[in-house]
């Protein structure tokens, strides 16, 4: 039995967001960005534009009173901040700004005191493949697709138990097959019947009568009969071993299929 298969490979592209620094130095006693300081950060924007602001951070060296270098300190912050704003560059509203003067652990070069870092995250897209989906076709682009001798299974066409009458969820399959038919008049198909779970003979019929219960209602919607035939075929042609090992196996090998004879 040939089955046909849609496979959709979705990517999805997902954003994360990576944790990163970057300091800005100044002029001894002074808080403007000098013209040096400010093509370092336009060379760093340039590269970083997918860029959220966390932290900014002041600093100071030890020469000076700490309120003077407090302030300072803040003011080199307040520089860093209104150019950033100005490139138009994300800053979260409840971001964290702090001047800590001269109280933190200085470097023996001064030049590197006198600094105000920048805390961001940086966008970076992750693609990731979701799971492979599959689907199955309908039972009309089945068809279509399909050749002489090929066998297509009518999927959800289910029966009571150990009998020919059809359980009333198959009725829609019915109505799609007859509407097939009814549109496709060079379609002629050969319906087979098959069951499940026993070892021996199909000594009933059952196989047989489930074909024919296909094949009646059919012609009773006015198909020619010449373009239908019948076949059981019992437990010959199993899916799954018997005895099978679940009810889902069961009803996989208690089916009723259709053979293409011409299309």
């Amino acid at each position: 039995m040939k089955k046909y298969f849609l496979i959709l490979q979705f990517l999805a592209i997902f954003p994360l967001f990576s944790q990163q620094s970057f300091a800005v130095y100044f002029d001894f006693d002074q808080y403007n960005i000098n013209p040096f300081a400010e093509q370092q950060l336009n060379d760093w924007l340039e590269k970083n534009t997918e860029i959220e602001v966390t932290k900014i951070y002041g600093y100071c060296d030890w020469k000076g009173d700490n309120q003077y270098n407090d302030n300072l300190s803040l003011q080199r912050v307040a520089s860093v901040h209104a150019f950033l704003k100005s490139k138009n560059i994300s800053i979260l509203s409840n971001y964290e700004s702090k001047g800590f003067g001269e109280d933190f652990t200085q470097s023996k070069i001064q030049a590197a005191n006198r600094k105000v870092t920048i805390d961001y995250q940086k966008r970076v897209y992750e693609k990731q493949h979701l799971p492979v989906i599959t689907k199955e076709p309908s039972l009309a682009e089945s068809i279509k697709k399909a050749k002489p001798g090929d066998v297509i299974r009518l999927q959800n066409m289910n029966f009571f138990n150990n009998s020919a009458v059809m359980v009333p969820k198959s009725k829609p399959v019915l109505t799609d097959l007859l509407c097939i038919l009814e549109e496709n008049p060079k379609l002629k198909i050969e319906i087979q019947g098959h069951i499940c779970c026993q070892r021996g003979k199909d000594i009933n019929g059952i196989s047989t009568a489930r074909a024919r219960a296909v094949y009646v209602y059919l012609l009773r919607n006015k198909i020619d009969r010449k373009r239908l035939s019948f076949k059981g075929f019992g437990i010959t042609k199993p899916i799954h071993p018997i005895p099978e090992k679940s009810e889902a196996q069961e009803d996989e090998n208690r089916r009723v299929e259709i053979k293409i004879i011409e299309n």
